[in-house]
């Protein structure tokens, strides 16, 4: 049965490049799956070369890709060795999409709306403050967007640009590198959330409240209307699990 991660850019094995890719996502996924547990060791080099039919150095460069991702050590004479769950770089773009593709899609929603909750209102609060006129009419132009949508696939980029733009006007330079990196996630939630038949009635007034309180600069309308939104785009996934059970986001 395939996964999601059989469509992604890892799936067609290829000669170079693609295929030293699809290497280190099988393994990467294998890892967060569960298939390989903290403290287990990657199969026998001997082993993935057969697996793969490729050369040592591919190999060899594959693993040091994981290594970099925090997902596995590699030592001398022990060979390359799977790396507690809390060392893993959660927030490097391809760790976080096999995290997407590992975990049960509940589980997953969940996980990434408390995230959120805990971070998108700090953010909010803080741009109210800080953002300068030029990213506030950034924040404008990618309201702008989600309002002359016609689709929901034409609905995406523009939400996604709202939240970036919000991180980015923190001023805070980490801010803005976690919430860029989290945008695959959120990508993920908004094409769960969309599939409800009304979601852009519902999710333009949510936005243009967070918009009017930083316009404002009114950090705690911004907060506030930053949990009203998540506290709704909560129950809007839950109705769509709720009636579909398990969608598919591919």
């Amino acid at each position: 049965m395939k996964t999601r991660a059989d469509h992604s850019t890892y799936s067609a094995p290829a000669e170079g490049k693609s295929q030293h890719g699809r290497i280190v996502s099988e393994l990467g996924l294998a890892i967060i799956g569960g298939e390989l547990q903290p403290g287990d060791k990657l199969p026998p080099e001997a082993q993935l070369l057969e697996r793969y039919e490729i050369s040592r150095p591919v190999l060899r460069e594959a693993v040091r890709v994981l290594v970099a991702k925090g997902l596995v050590v590699s030592r001398q004479r022990a060979g390359a060795i799977v790396r507690p769950r809390n060392e893993w770089h959660m927030l490097d773009p391809d760790v976080l999409y096999w995290l997407i593709q590992a975990q049960p899609q509940r589980d997953f929603v969940q996980t990434l709306l408390e995230v959120r909750q805990i971070f998108e209102p700090a953010a909010a609060a803080l741009a109210a403050r800080a953002a300068t006129d030029e990213q506030l009419a950034g924040i404008a132009t990618a309201y702008e967007g989600m309002a002359a949508a016609k689709t929901t696939a034409e609905l995406l980029e523009p939400d996604l640009a709202f939240h970036r733009r919000i991180a980015e006007a923190t001023g805070n330079d980490l801010l803005a590198y976690i919430g860029n990196m989290l945008s695959l996630a959120l990508r993920e939630s908004i094409i769960l959330s969309s599939q409800l038949p009304n979601t852009h009635e519902l999710s333009l007034p949510r936005h243009k409240a967070i918009l009017t309180a930083l316009q404002a600069r009114d950090p705690l309308g911004a907060r506030q209307a930053t949990l009203v939104q998540l506290d709704e785009t909560g129950d809007d996934i839950n109705s769509v699990l709720a009636n579909d059970g398990r969608v598919n986001l591919a």
